[in-house]
């Protein structure tokens, strides 16, 4: 599979698939308006190793809740991954076997080596 998972009203993640450049092969599906089901979640925590990988600590809601002072379950992190968009770290790239998440200048260069092998 070659999909990005982003939100396109993020200028970061604008910026990234401007740079990506990803061939028309990759699906890209925009978070907002079409959420991520748990089979897909399901999916990146296969290539990931666990749903925390994926849970963005920068969120606001991660803020507003004081989540940083709870203990999450794994089981809890896809609870609220999945509750709202804004808890996925984004961009999510997946390369057929390789997946890339977040917008850490270093993962956006080995996503765009992936892409372009």
């Amino acid at each position: 599979m070659k999909k990005i998972y982003h939100l396109s009203t993020c200028t970061t993640c604008k910026k990234i698939l401007k740079e990506l450049d990803a061939p028309t092969s990759y699906i890209l599906q925009d978070i907002k308006p079409e959420p991520i089901t748990g089979e897909q979640l399901d999916e990146m925590r296969e290539l990931s190793g666990s749903y925390e990988a994926l849970f963005s600590k920068r969120a606001q809601l991660y803020k507003e809740r004081n989540l940083k002072n709870e203990d999450i379950s794994e089981e809890r992190y896809k609870k609220l991954i999945l509750e709202h968009y804004t808890f996925l770290k984004r961009p999510v790239i997946i390369n057929n076997d390789k997946i890339f998440i977040g917008n850490a200048k270093k993962t956006v260069e080995a996503a765009k080596r992936s892409i372009n092998e």
